[in-house]
Parts: structure tokens; sequence; C-alpha cells
């Protein structure tokens, strides 16, 4: 695989500190933070930065409060939210007021309401609602490729073309879709389906069982980006840490694709990214 035109080591070292700051929250003299709130389909996470625009806390939850980009449990998803916010809030000592959000392309209409009121009815102020791979692009700071966020139940992709988003869509096929035939493959419940996907040592023999829904994701990219010069494509979204999925994708594209070195995460940042700097300006 040919090395990115963009040093992604920089967002590879913010991420780490993210994971850092998530088990051991960083005491800071800022008085303002600003969160990212992701309402992912399989986990809900909160990502928490300071007046310098550093990750100085983190939590999240796996949780079936939204699929397919749509908010299915209101009541659920408040109770998520809010209990990480106060966990946050008491490891920081101070209370957390700012927050963005962010959903699948094309569903602004749909459920951005829901989100909006999940998001308020757990003592934030809302400042951005914006759709995940550009938010994800918020961290990353591609200007010219395809940022896809393959989230559980949806694939999002952004296409950027100097820095400029050119166009957003969003497509059903994800980590649902994963769980799905690893069940239907090993006889497996769904839950322990999912269990069993998130887990890095079984990560090698379920590329080959799950070779056909990945190619079926970078037919998804393929027809997204067609009539766009795309010549990187960056992976980032929960189902996206499935290691060797960028391989397949690459073969199946005839395009470079890279992912971050925990593209979970990526998305959170990139919403709390996008609160500091609309809260700056």
């Amino acid at each position: 695989m040919k090395k990115s035109n963009y040093d992604l080591s920089q967002y590879d070292q913010f991420i780490q500190t993210f994971e850092k700051v998530i088990k051991t929250p960083k005491q800071t003299n800022t008085t303002t933070y600003y969160t990212g709130v992701d309402l992912g389909t399989a986990c809900v996470v909160l990502a928490v930065l300071d007046d310098s625009g550093e990750p100085v806390a983190g939590a999240y939850e796996y949780a079936d409060v939204v699929r397919d980009g749509m908010v299915v449990d209101y009541i659920g998803a408040i109770e998520i939210v809010t209990r990480l916010k106060k966990s946050i809030e008491a490891n920081l000592g101070c209370e957390l007021l700012y927050a963005a959000s962010a959903i699948p392309p094309g569903t602004d209409l749909l459920d951005s309401g829901a989100i909006k009121n999940v998001i308020e009815a757990s003592g934030f102020e809302l400042v951005s609602l914006l759709d995940e791979p550009t938010a994800a692009n918020q961290l990353l700071s591609i200007q010219n490729g395809a940022v896809v966020d393959i989230g559980g139940g949806t694939t999002g992709i952004s296409v950027v073309v100097e820095g400029e988003v050119v166009k957003v869509a969003d497509e059903a096929t994800g980590g649902t879709h994963f769980s799905l035939v690893v069940s239907g493959s090993y006889g497996m419940t769904f839950d322990e389906a999912e269990l069993y996907k998130r887990s890095e040592k079984n990560h090698k023999e379920l590329l080959t069982v799950l070779k056909p829904v990945i190619e079926k994701i970078a037919s998804i990219i393929d027809r997204q980006i067609m009539g766009h010069q795309v010549e990187e494509v960056y992976l980032v979204g929960g189902t996206a840490c499935l290691t060797g999925m960028e391989t397949i994708i690459e073969k199946s594209l005839g395009i470079p694709t890279f992912k971050p070195i925990n593209p979970m995460f990526v998305t959170p940042l990139g919403i709390a990214k996008n609160c500091y700097n609309k809260q700056l300006n």
C-alpha cells in the first residue's frame, strides 16, 4: 500500500491522546470545554476539548438507541448522553455547556430535530449539527479525496476538493450487516456476533467471511465518487476498525485507501473540533 499524500501521524497522535484521557481525564485551567456528541448506531461517544483545542476527557457506551442514523429510543439516548456527560463533569470538576453533533448525510430533514432534542435534553447548548463524514474531516483536514464514514447501519461519503466538500451521500450497509453475516456464518445470536466482531483477535478470519460485504461498501464508494477525481480514500467510523478491510476496498476501487489508528474516534473528535471552531468564531 502506497503512502498517503497527507501526514496522518499527527492525527493518530491526537486520537491516541484522546484514548489516554478517556482512561485518565486531564485537569487543566480551562473554564470552557467543547464537546462532540456522536450518536452512533452501535456506540455513543462524547469527546471533550479544552480552550486550546486539545482532548482532555471522553467517554463512550455501546448502545442500541440509534438505527441507520435515526433515533429509535429517544429516552434511552438522553439517559446515555446525560450519564456520560455527568461522569465527565465529575472527573473534570466543572459543567460541560457547549456541544456539537452529527448525522448521516441526507437525514437532516428526517432526524436532525430528534438529535437536537437529545443533545439539549441532556443539558447541552447545541452549537452546530453537521454530516458525519464532513465532521470526520474537521479532524483529518483532507484537502483532496473522499472521507468515508462506515457506521453501524450506513456508509457516509464526503468528497473533498481543494478543502471544500463538493458532495455528501449516505447508503445502507455497515456494521449491522457485518454482524448479520457473522451471526449466520457462525450460528451466533446477533449480540454474540457483535461482540465477536469487535475482538481484534478474530479479525483475520472474519476478513474472508465479510469480504462480500466489504466489497459492497467499496461499490457504494465507487458509485458515489463517480465523476470526481478522487485520488485517495480515508476510512473512519467504528466499522472501519476491522483490521485489513482497507486493503480489500483499495483493491476493489483501484484507489489508495487509508485509515487512522482508531477510526472509531475520528468522527466524535471531528465533531468536537467543529464545536470548538464554532465557538471561537
